[in-house]
């Protein structure tokens, strides 16, 4: 193998001795990862870690559960480091591997193979992106696509509802109304593209190929056919019989290829008689470096980028308390001098249990003042709070009568009397008129 060229596992190449000719393709190892990365996206809705969703966006607690940690909305920052991890390392894959996503694990390109091979087994034809044949064929695949575009539809609300909540409410006709225009305007939209659309978004209007042209560099994971290659062509057209996007490989790099591998395919498949190699190949870039493209400063400062982000995120995520508590003296009730002398301060607390199972809490109350006696009256023990759940409570701080401003610290202690949250507040004495 010539310098240059990317050294692919065994699976992957042509096996060539004197008396034996093996050809490999790479067509059904694609359709495995495009079916892997399919069933993924299904069925990660219904995983669930320590009795919760493995991934699920709650809106109704404004939480998010990933893999078993479940971030608050008062967590944000933990779920901005996340993105940024995801962003920075997609765009060092982008940049690394090319529009290989678009080709290989794309959704809208898995729907649309999907579409296709539906339509021309049942004996329809596809040609300039339209379909031709009988009419109940067309009604029959056009009714496909709409099954197709429901499940879809669906999978994505299941990222916000869980699917045992989803059927359950559906059965029983009490599925939030956001839920339903979620799932059919999701629907309509995938139905849209199967039906008129198809390759027309990877050429025409999706923005990723016009990113990642942007990111692309002379390291960058192609399609290449070498132009010392090339006097081995016998213009049989084959590759660009088979391109889903109809491009000719041979006139070089074109923003339209997703790297999905069927011209490289049809090639092997036309030199195999001859007991020839093909003549596409995937290249790290097109100047036949090989894999020492990849050292390049681009390549190398997005890496450490993504792993120091990583490195902060799975260190965020492994110190951060495993409960909150939030207290503010309420602004509907007014602190009253008792009957006794005492003043009575009213306050508002906010407990969350960031933890994976159950919990329960007790508040206690301590003067950062040498004997200022207080005492805590309403819910202020036995707080059981499920996981992941945030809970709201009201409460009195009772104090000897006051002069100046008391500073007092409240504790959150969780099931062993541990102290688990601590916060500041500062109780005013009430002013005479």
């Amino acid at each position: 193998m010539k310098a240059g060229k990317l050294r692919l596992p065994r699976f992957f190449i042509i096996n060539m001795t004197e008396s034996n000719f093996r050809l490999s393709l790479l067509g059904p190892w694609r359709r495995f990862f495009q079916w892997l990365c399919t069933l993924l996206l299904l069925l990660i809705p219904w995983f669930q870690f320590q009795g919760k969703s493995l991934l699920r966006i709650d809106l109704s607690n404004f939480s998010l559960h990933i893999f078993g940690q479940i971030l608050r909305i008062e967590e944000l920052y933990l779920f901005l480091i996340f993105c940024l991890v995801f962003g920075v390392g997609f765009l060092l894959i982008t940049m690394v591997f090319g529009r290989v996503w678009c080709g290989w694990a794309c959704p809208q390109t898995t729907l649309t193979d999907l579409a296709e091979w539906f339509s021309r087994m049942i004996g329809l034809k596809l040609k300039d992106n339209r379909l031709q044949g009988a009419i109940w064929k067309k009604t029959l695949a056009h009714l496909f696509f709409i099954l197709l575009s429901l499940l879809v539809g669906a999978n994505l609300v299941w990222y916000f509802v869980a699917p045992q909540r989803f059927f359950s409410e559906l059965a029983s006709g009490s599925l939030h109304i956001g839920a339903w225009i979620s799932w059919l305007s999701t629907a309509v939209t995938v139905y849209l593209d199967l039906a008129l659309i198809r390759r027309l978004m990877c050429s025409e209007f999706c923005p990723y190929g016009r990113f990642q042209t942007a990111l692309a560099d002379q390291g960058t994971l192609t399609l290449h056919l070498p132009a010392e290659e090339s006097y081995r062509c016998i213009e049989c057209d084959s590759c660009v019989n088979t391109c889903p996007m109809g491009i000719d490989i041979r006139e070089g790099f074109q923003i339209e290829c997703i790297n999905c591998g069927r011209c490289l395919d049809a090639c092997r498949k036309v030199m195999a008689p001859g007991q020839q190699p093909g003549l596409i190949h995937y290249n790290f870039g097109t100047e036949g470096q090989g894999v020492k493209a990849l050292f390049n400063p681009r390549v190398l400062l997005l890496s450490v980028a993504t792993l120091v982000l990583l490195v902060i995120f799975v260190f965020a995520i492994g110190n951060r308390q495993v409960a909150s508590l939030k207290v503010s003296v309420s602004h509907t009730v007014s602190a009253k001098v008792l009957k006794d002398g005492q003043l009575a301060t009213f306050f508002n607390a906010w407990v969350n249990n960031r933890g994976t199972q159950p919990a329960t809490y007790r508040i206690l109350a301590r003067s950062k003042s040498e004997g200022a006696p207080l005492t805590l009256k309403g819910q202020t023990s036995k707080i059981v709070i499920e996981p992941g759940n945030n809970r709201k409570l009201d409460f009195v701080l009772v104090t000897t009568a006051l002069d100046s401003p008391l500073p007092v610290q409240f504790v959150l202690t969780g099931p062993a009397g541990e102290e688990v949250a601590i916060t500041d507040a500062q109780v005013s004495p009430v002013r005479s008129h």
